[in-house]
């Protein structure tokens, strides 16, 4: 099975940017959904952005516009890039594909 490490998360101000990266153990090139999710304290987790293909993408309304997903299969990484950040998007953001394991995510806490 494929592992991922997420990486990239930090401690960010309001309308701040994080550039999250999620590396495979083995090549994600035959993956053809990857997706980052996210769980926020007391909540479920919910799927934030998907990635199909090499370019097609899908975001949950509340990040759309302010999110970006995309991916290198040649290192085998899928990256979210987030901008204008909000107190909201505080969460552990975790990718994934439908079925695989789960890695330990990665904090992001936006916060003045």
């Amino acid at each position: 099975q494929v592992q991922f490490v997420e990486s990239g998360g930090g401690l960010v101000q309001p309308g701040g940017s994080l550039r999250l990266s999620c590396t495979a153990s083995q090549s994600i090139r035959s993956i053809y959904a990857m997706g980052w999710y996210r769980q926020a304290p007391g909540k479920q987790r919910e799927l934030v952005a998907r990635i199909t293909g090499v370019t097609k993408t899908n975001y949950t309304d509340s990040v759309k516009g302010r999110f970006t997903i995309s991916r290198d299969n040649a290192k085998n990484t899928v990256y979210l890039q987030m901008n204008n950040l909000k107190f909201e998007d505080t969460a552990i953001y975790f990718c994934n594909y439908p079925g695989g394991f789960w890695g330990q995510g990665t904090q992001v806490t936006v916060s003045s």
